[in-house]
């Protein structure tokens, strides 16, 4: 059993998301115990310019590599501070880094995907070997870089008997679809794939109706005074990612302040208030998993397991809970023992474990990719 530091930050760009854990195990045996766990915010005018970044301002290279760094410093000062107090420190880090710009694949090219906070500054600072940069080998095989978290799950979240969906809710959501624990020898595919937005839109609407003075909705109390309207839903599912079958990948390049913009103006004949808009889009958050699950899936899961800080918005857990009925129950990953806000960060610490061992960490039936590979670059920090 060894220390390792799991560091995440997702699309919701909040801040890095931290975990310490003791890892032992491979696969079949992995074990996983959560030391501790916290979330470090950015700092404002470094929010501000990643934020910049994902939507498209100009940078110069001099700038990009300016951020980079910014970026791993953050990352090894939440590696370094995760830790402070505990014995014995860690010996591996996993970082995902900030995720600034992602293309899928299509028509035969290879998809991009750009995660900024280098691994080997975040080694040199912490003096800890670090991986990172582990979207790229599955990219190259032809997959979408994304969800890299379903095989954790079916290693950590997998029950006995029951088919499990475990659903993110970040910036976007993405699914990892488990089968039964008995069944995973006959039919070893695991599915996953990003089901579209889920806190990302919420937000912007909330910083634009408080002129930034919020950046997200707690516990959806705001759009839980309001009345979502089905309309707008059911013409926004129409959107071609919606209908487009897995594996697919997504992210703040089409659910962006613009594409906010045009469901505010689609919302404008309604006449609905700021609480009926948030409740809208919360409810289509909802909306846009339940109808992912129906049209994807040859069987609805008999359990759906939350994880993100979305887990944490009664309001959408209770829209998710009505769309998919109560003979499916709606429950979070910590009660079937995972964590739920830590739950990327410790994925990520266990892509790093996998990669030392030499065990491939994506699932081609979730990403795409034509094989399983090795994920992540290794850094080792030099002596001074």
């Amino acid at each position: 059993m060894h220390r390792v530091i799991g560091l995440m930050s997702g699309t919701s760009v909040d801040g890095i998301d931290a975990a310490l854990v003791e890892i032992s195990g491979a696969e079949e045996d992995l074990v996983v115990h959560l030391i501790t766990a916290e979330t470090y915010p950015y700092d404002p005018s470094l929010r501000q310019q990643i934020l910049e970044t994902c939507a498209g301002a100009p940078r110069s290279m001099e700038q990009l590599a300016q951020l980079d760094d910014a970026i791993a410093s953050a990352f090894a000062q939440a590696a370094i501070a995760i830790q402070s107090g505990q014995v014995p420190s860690a010996t591996l880090i996993g970082s995902h880094g900030q995720t600034v710009f992602h293309r899928a694949p299509q028509d035969g090219h290879l998809g991009y995907s750009l995660q900024l906070g280098r691994g080997d500054l975040i080694a040199q600072t912490t003096g800890i070997k670090t991986v990172s940069n582990f979207r790229a080998a599955d990219i190259a095989a032809g997959g979408h870089g994304a969800p890299l978290v379903p095989k954790i799950d079916l290693c950590l979240l997998s029950h006995p008997t029951l088919r499990r969906c475990v659903q993110n809710l970040g910036g976007i959501g993405n699914v990892a679809v488990l089968p039964p624990r008995s069944a995973i020898a006959l039919d070893p595919r695991v599915q996953g794939w990003d089901t579209g937005p889920a806190n990302v839109l919420i937000d912007l609407a909330v910083q634009q109706f408080t002129q930034g003075q919020q950046t997200y909705d707690p516990n959806g109390e705001w759009a839980a005074q309001g009345q979502p309207c089905e309309a707008l839903i059911q013409d926004w599912l129409q959107q071609p990612f919606f209908q487009t079958p897995p594996p697919k990948s997504t992210g703040r390049e089409l659910f962006s302040p613009a594409y906010l913009q045009a469901c505010l103006q689609d919302a404008a004949q309604y006449n609905l208030s700021q609480a009926d808009i948030l409740a809208t889009l919360t409810d289509f958050t909802a909306a846009s998993v339940v109808e992912s699950y129906r049209n994807f899936l040859e069987a609805m899961p008999e359990q759906v397991l939350l994880c993100g800080g979305g887990s944490q918005n009664a309001y959408l857990r209770s829209r998710l809970q009505l769309r998919l009925g109560n003979n499916i129950p709606v429950l979070t990953t910590a009660e079937a023992g995972v964590n739920a806000e830590a739950k990327e960060a410790i994925a990520f610490a266990v892509l790093a474990h996998w990669r030392i061992l030499g065990i491939p960490g994506n699932l081609p039936s979730a990403t795409g990719a034509r094989a399983a590979v090795l994920l992540g670059d290794i850094h080792a920090p030099t002596l001074p």
